[in-house]
């Protein structure tokens, strides 16, 4: 798939209910398997008018999946109770918009509890976004109170990368084995 899908490059699908019915089974998908969000998310992106390409990117998604439908998300039981979170972001990445794509993982010690993906648009024009000030504020004030530690992480173990960016398959195949995505038994099998 390429990095990003652009919104009108080819032709107008026939069935734009199919590839969005489609498109929104594999949002629900991301949950266990995060390898998938980046591309689910450019899939998703152009939803209102999807074109031929966009329908081709989806059929490879889904050929992936079902290439790699042993691998599912880990959740291990450990006494470690840290909290660890890596962001990323892919600043005015979008082509069409020249939006900013975002995305996070947080973990409890080893287990992914939280993967996400969200476009982020010009705080200044939206006023549901003030919470997001508030919110630098709080952390602000935790990383001088030493209650948080603010780090720089190398590329190479940028885990929310997975999420922003469509990356180098070595780099994508050390990253699901960090998040937790691994090759697991399915029920029945």
């Amino acid at each position: 798939m390429k990095s990003k899908l652009a919104e009108d490059d080819g032709a107008k699908v026939k069935n734009s209910t199919e590839y969005r019915s489609l498109a929104g089974a594999l949002q629900y998908l991301t949950f266990t398997r995060p390898d998938i969000s980046y591309a689910v998310q450019q899939l998703c992106l152009v939803m209102h008018d999807p074109r031929d390409t966009h329908l081709l990117a989806l059929k490879r998604v889904i050929c992936y999946i079902q290439g790699t439908k042993s691998q599912g998300l880990q959740l291990l039981k450990h006494q470690k109770m840290n909290l660890t979170a890596y962001s990323g972001a892919d600043w005015a990445g979008c082509p069409s918009t020249r939006r900013s794509t975002s995305g996070y993982a947080v973990f409890m010690g080893d287990n992914l509890i939280s993967c996400a993906v969200y476009l982020s648009t010009n705080p200044v024009q939206h006023q549901r976004t003030k919470h997001i000030e508030i919110d630098i504020h709080f952390v602000r004030e935790k990383v001088k109170l030493g209650a948080v530690r603010v780090l720089h992480i190398p590329a190479s173990m940028q885990y929310a990368d997975i999420f922003t960016k469509n990356l180098l398959s070595t780099l994508s195949e050390s990253f699901k084995s960090s998040l937790g995505v691994i090759h697991a038994p399915t029920a029945g099998g």
